[in-house]
């Protein structure tokens, strides 16, 4: 299994939410930057509305998991960020899985 760059400035995060184009479902917000160089890089984000941090934690750990499992099929140089929503905390990685590969493919990511 591959290693994934990680988006950890705050500047990426802020450029992402700006000047990417964002996808929204009941689930998930996918905010995506094209960029010039660098390969993808993900971030993902749970605010406290989720819930306490075990919510959060697992909330994170879903959506890191819908994204390995579509990790081979991404292209290009991208900055992607992951918002949750209140409802991810009930859904399997499984079901973000086929709503992450919706904004993906909407947003030219995928192959």
């Amino acid at each position: 299994m591959a290693k994934y760059a990680v988006i950890k400035q705050n500047y990426e995060f802020r450029r992402a939410y700006h000047k990417g184009k964002s996808f929204v479902s009941p689930y998930l917000v996918t905010y995506c930057f094209k960029k010039k160089y660098g390969g993808i890089k993900i971030g993902i984000t749970s605010g406290k509305k989720i819930g306490k941090a075990v919510a959060r934690n697992r909330t994170r750990r879903v959506i890191r998991e819908a994204y390995r499992s579509l990790y081979p099929e991404l292209q290009g140089n991208w900055d992607l960020v992951f918002v949750a929503r209140t409802a991810t905390v009930y859904k399997k990685s499984t079901e973000i899985a086929v709503v992450m590969r919706k904004h993906l493919k909407e947003a030219g990511v995928l192959r």
